[in-house]
């Protein structure tokens, strides 16, 4: 147990208001002013919501290595083909993989190196943190 309360949006320790002034005024300004529009912070959102399936990030971090088809994929992480094939549908229609033809194969890759950026940075962070709290 702490001795803050939250109360009308105010912070109160030990019944003493904890107020904060704006430091930077010019720093404020500058956020107002150069702000995203909701409907970017919205596709922001929806865009990193797509990360959030443990499934998707197994097949993210496969074809972070390599392009590869369903079959191998479905052999590479131990799981059923539909189940694939259902997160492969949700990865292409946010733009995070893509694929192309080869015969009767089809190929899947991240859509670009934006997407290789992001896992590989989200990873790294992961990784320094675990090697840092030990």
């Amino acid at each position: 147990m702490n001795n803050y309360s939250y109360i009308g949006g105010v912070f109160l320790k030990d019944n003493n208001i904890d107020t904060c002034e704006c430091f930077n005024k010019e720093t404020v300004n500058m956020i107002k002013d150069n702000s995203l529009s909701d409907e970017i912070i919205y596709d922001m959102a929806d865009f990193f919501k797509v990360f959030s399936d443990s499934t998707r990030v197994k097949i993210l971090y496969a074809l972070l290595k390599s392009e590869m088809c369903v079959g191998d994929l479905v052999k590479a992480l131990d799981m059923n083909q539909s189940a694939i094939s259902h997160q492969l549908r949700i990865l292409r229609q946010n733009n995070i993989v893509k694929f192309r033809k080869e015969g009767k194969a089809v190929i899947y890759s991240l859509d670009d190196s934006h997407v290789f950026e992001i896992l590989s940075q989200g990873l790294s962070h992961l990784l320094h943190k675990i090697n840092y709290e030990e």
